[in-house]
């Protein structure tokens, strides 16, 4: 059965991590001798697919994303577990948030989350996707699998309502090279 992806309700709001994400304080001494203090989001290993099943539609993901505080339509992906493969992870959670299987992964790149955060993110390319079985979402994840043309993906993600941006146009850059074309 899948999860039904809406609005989550808030009902309370403090400061401080909660567990899930880590700040720490790094003082460094800067080229003129003075000392700097920095706040560093600490983090592990992510990755984050472009989805396309044989007929080239994107598979997304409908989901409350609680630092924008809205629903949003976002690539499938998440966090790379210790010791795995991130091609395997990639897998992992595509088959985790849509209930799909790629017939082909490829890895196309890597970033980082913020200058201000330890947090590796990966893009990977999921060609021939096509559904394996229903979702399996970890307990606080509900999502709902949106299949969008590629016209309108580039039309979202330009908009800037997608918070892997830079995962997605490594993706579409990846693409257009390999068509013989130049960047999309």
């Amino acid at each position: 059965m899948t999860a039904e992806a809406r609005t989550w309700h808030l009902t309370g709001e403090r400061p401080g991590p909660a567990g899930y994400l880590t700040v720490t304080t790094r003082t460094y001494v800067m080229p003129d001798g003075r000392e700097s203090d920095w706040d560093i989001l600490v983090g592990g290993r992510t990755v984050a697919a472009l989805a396309l099943t044989p007929d080239d539609r994107v598979l997304l993901v409908r989901q409350f994303r609680p630092g924008p505080g809205a629903l949003l339509l976002e690539l499938p992906g998440g966090m790379v577990e210790s010791g795995e493969e991130v091609l395997h992870a990639a897998a992992r959670e595509l088959a985790e948030e849509t209930g799909y299987v790629a017939q082909e992964l490829t890895l196309v790149g890597q970033t980082w989350l913020a200058s201000y955060a330890t947090h590796q993110r990966f893009a990977v390319l999921a060609t021939g996707c096509r559904p394996l079985g229903e979702q399996q979402m970890d307990s606080d994840e509900f999502c709902e699998v949106v299949q969008v043309s590629m016209d309108d993906f580039l039309e979202h993600t330009r908009g800037g309502q997608l918070t892997d941006t830079d995962i997605a146009f490594m993706c579409l850059d990846h693409l257009a090279r390999a068509s013989g074309g130049g960047a999309t």
